[in-house]
């Protein structure tokens, strides 16, 4: 003869309410609660292998709002209130300090004219003019969302340093590379690996917060390359 224990729990008027044995329990009552602990569990799951995607993908364009123009993605809930927890998860990662769009935008880049990775090995040139805002830098991060370490002291320019150098125009160039070979506005990508470029554009113009197509997003153009080089 076989006992099967009951448990008990208290309830206030001193008498108790006795919780049938698992083993006691209906068919169909097991099977529900197997299939909700499935559900949860399939829940729990998908929620954060989306989220692991979305980080690993980086860049700004992995959330809602992202738009990209040129080769530059940014994303318009980026420092909003209504950002959702992608974008904030994004931001976090990248180390962004996210203002306001009022106060500042973030664009990003990781790929050439052509849609190949940034690579240390090859010699771009950045070209660009005035943008619609009242200040502006580009700033190199390496394969892992950090300044490369090279001792260079060349991680970005912007618009008071490409000022000195532009034409009467306001045009200007930069020259990303490794080596400066003479450049006068240079971003070194030395020990950078695979690399990105990240453009703030600080108090930017209404018409620029609505609409990322009505900026003049600076030209990313490939000089040349290293032939086997990473």
């Amino acid at each position: 003869m076989s006992i099967v224990a009951s448990t008990y729990k208290p309830v206030g008027s001193g008498r108790h309410e006795f919780l049938k044995h698992p083993d006691e329990l209906p068919g169909d009552a097991v099977r529900s609660v197997l299939k909700t602990a499935l559900l949860l569990s399939l829940g729990v799951g998908l929620g954060l292998g989306s989220a692991v995607l979305v980080l690993k993908s980086g860049g700004l364009g992995a959330g809602m709002g992202s738009q990209t123009v040129d080769g530059w993605t940014g994303n318009h809930l980026t420092g909003a209130k209504a950002a959702d927890p992608y974008t904030r998860g994004i931001v976090a990662k990248s180390g962004l300090l996210a203002l306001t769009q009022a106060e500042a935008m973030y664009f990003s880049r990781s790929t050439d004219e052509h849609g190949g990775p940034l690579k240390p090995s090859c010699v771009y040139a950045l070209e660009g003019g005035a943008m619609p805002a009242r200040w502006w830098s580009v700033t190199i991060y390496d394969a892992h969302d950090f300044l490369p370490v090279n001792g260079d002291d060349a991680q970005s320019v912007d618009m008071t340093r490409t000022a000195a150098h532009a034409t009467p125009t306001g045009r200007w160039t930069a020259r990303i590379a490794a080596d400066q070979a003479g450049a006068a506005d240079w971003i070194s990508s030395k020990n950078a690996g695979n690399f990105s470029l990240t453009l703030r554009l600080y108090n930017p113009q209404d018409a620029a917060r609505a609409n990322f197509a009505a900026i003049a997003f600076p030209t990313l153009k490939t000089v040349s390359c290293t032939k086997g080089g990473a």
